[in-house]
């Protein structure tokens, strides 16, 4: 999730540790208490939070697993649940499945009873474990044969839900694998321009909506937190609903852990530790 930064900024947007002290306005919260959250300034020592960017970690989860979920589960629940209004039995395409928010999109669509989840990722190697996290089906967005497959896998008529994480030049071929009156959620994508096929996207009547955390403001942000825990943080707390660590650095080795990261040849969530 990007955000605007200069020079001196502190990076980092995704954390877990312990509450060591507590402002006037804070509620539901006290000093020692082990949360997980999101915000500014991760990538130090302390961090301020907001309180209801907040998810207490539950007991059998260690901070590394925690820090991993915030980010993830806020915002593909809303994209695929809230926004998405995806239904049991509907089928779901997952753009850029293999990155974090992708994998948990997975787990969460599947976790709803979707019919059908679809993901797709341009590395074999990952669209290989896709399976892992709840897709039935594994696309190449890389290859223009993905739309054929994906009509094929829904008997025609495409899928009801793509949550869209690429855009560019899958941007046109989406409005392909959409059925008619289905829904496209643009979570993230290419900043380059995108061309997007009109006349299609209004002969299929899709629904087009664009999410982003960017624009909200605190109080739409705590709902959505809200939602996750009264929709699905039982799975969270199960296990159910969880992101693999691909490598754990300490913070002495950020450098590296970004040049991990930039190697993208990562499958899950990177971790740095103080």
């Amino acid at each position: 999730m990007a955000a605007p930064a200069g020079a001196g900024t502190v990076l980092g947007m995704e954390w877990a540790g312990e509450i060591a002290e507590v402002g006037p306005d804070a509620s539901g919260v006290k000093i020692g208490d082990r949360v997980m959250g999101s915000g500014g300034a991760a990538f130090a020592e302390y961090t301020l939070a907001d309180h209801g960017r907040l998810f207490r970690t539950p007991s059998n989860m260690n901070f590394e697993e925690a820090t991993t979920l915030p980010i993830a589960l806020t915002t593909m629940h809303n994209a695929v649940v809230t926004v998405g209004a995806l239904q049991a039995g509907q089928a779901v395409l997952i753009q850029g499945a293999s990155s974090g928010v992708g994998l948990m999109a997975m787990q969460i669509a599947k976790l709803k009873g979707a019919g059908l989840v679809i993901g797709s990722s341009t590395d074999a190697a990952r669209r290989g474990r896709l399976k892992e996290f709840g897709a039935d089906l594994a696309v190449d967005s890389s290859d223009p044969g993905w739309v054929d497959q994906v009509l094929q896998a829904t008997s025609g008529e495409g899928v009801d839900l793509i949550v869209d994480q690429i855009s560019g030049k899958v941007a046109s071929q989406n409005l392909k694998a959409t059925k008619v009156k289905g829904r496209i959620v643009m979570s993230a994508g290419s900043a380059a321009p995108t061309p997007i096929h009109f006349d299609l996207h209004a002969a299929r009547r899709i629904n087009y909506i664009g999410v982003t955390f960017r624009s909200r403001t605190i109080e739409e942000i705590h709902e959505i937190f809200d939602e996750v825990r009264k929709d699905i943080w039982p799975a969270v707390e199960s296990r159910k609903l969880q992101l693999p660590i691909d490598k754990v650095f300490a913070f002495d080795d950020i450098g590296k852990a970004f040049a991990h990261m930039e190697a993208n040849r990562h499958l899950g969530k990177i971790v740095v530790t103080l």
